[in-house]
């Protein structure tokens, strides 16, 4: 976990290979969102340490790709119960850095949780198809393997739910990891990779560098990389995407995702206020699901724009 020093400025480090990794280098600070006050700092990851952390995953890789698919279940079962047993130090994580409410970093915890119960029934979902005679005298079948090292790149707005989205069913299906967490808000990633090691994880199976655009070009670039997965704004997933591709990695970008709303002509006004008001404003606006557009269609615009309805949308 992190250090405090004398002057109560922790850091959060690197994990690297089943330990964590202190370096020298350029430093981001981290906030306390609910004074302002600086109250850490993470290291940026250089090439060096980003060379260290994708050739402990590397060199992991072909062991755990061996593992049995049942072996790699019962890991994850013990790391899922870590995650229920260590539930309110992750939560209180969430909200440091970050600044969520306790019931809202409750809630996006839980829905990272629900993937690793989905990753702990690997065993089924990798199983094989076989279709005899797809043609004359031909039979066709498919197989599911690992590719090797994967990247995942993560947002400020969700530290537990969406890091959770992505190691987890990487290393279920034989995959080795290094982890990009947002460097606003690291420690409660940070806190899920020690738990997943803590569960039976292999040493370099699950690796954490932190850092900037200086860490993901050189995780997005690194030639032992087979995949990327990064969630963030459009701008960022459009160059990460456009550079991973253009190294021969997997990509996939998830950006903006801001949801449009449609009120049609029968709504209830008053209901249809109230809920864009909460689509729009819960998480302060910081969940791709937030409202950003409303679009009235029929009566609706009249009345909206002459002010008629008894709400104040």
């Amino acid at each position: 976990m992190i250090q405090e020093t004398q002057l109560s400025i922790y850091e959060v480090p690197h994990f690297i290979n089943g330990k964590p990794v202190h370096s020298a280098g350029r430093a981001l600070d981290l906030y306390n969102p609910a004074t302002g006050l600086v109250t850490g700092k993470v290291i940026v990851a250089d090439k060096l340490m980003v060379d260290q952390a994708v050739n402990a995953a590397q060199s992991a890789f072909p062991a755990w790709a061996a593992t049995t698919p049942s072996q790699r279940a019962k890991i994850l079962f013990r790391f899922k119960l870590l995650l229920e047993q260590n539930r309110d130090q992750l939560i209180q994580l969430i909200t440091k850095e970050h600044g969520k409410t306790l019931s809202e970093a409750r809630g996006s915890l839980q829905r990272g949780m629900d993937v690793v119960d989905f990753a702990c029934g690997i065993p089924n979902h990798l199983k094989s198809a076989y279709a005899s005679e797809v043609g004359t005298g031909v039979d066709s079948y498919s197989l599911y393997q690992p590719l090797g090292v994967c990247v995942g790149i993560t947002p400020f707005n969700f530290p537990a739910m969406i890091p959770l989205w992505m190691f987890p069913m990487a290393i279920a299906c034989g995959n080795t990891f290094v982890l990009k967490p947002s460097e606003k808000d690291p420690s409660c990633s940070l806190y899920m990779v020690e738990l997943a090691n803590e569960a039976g994880v292999p040493e370099g199976v699950v690796n954490l560098v932190n850092g900037d655009k200086e860490t993901v070009d050189a995780l997005i670039t690194h030639p032992h990389v087979q995949a990327v997965s990064f969630v963030g704004s459009s701008l960022i997933a459009e160059y990460v995407y456009t550079k991973a591709t253009a190294h021969h990695k997997r990509a996939q970008a998830f950006g903006g995702a801001k949801n449009h709303c449609i009120v049609m002509p029968d709504a209830n006004l008053d209901q249809a206020a109230d809920a864009l008001v909460t689509a729009a404003y819960d998480c302060a606006g910081e969940r791709c699901m937030a409202i950003s557009v409303v679009i009235a269609v029929g009566d609706h615009v009249g009345k909206i724009k002459r002010g008629n309805a008894n709400t104040n949308p």
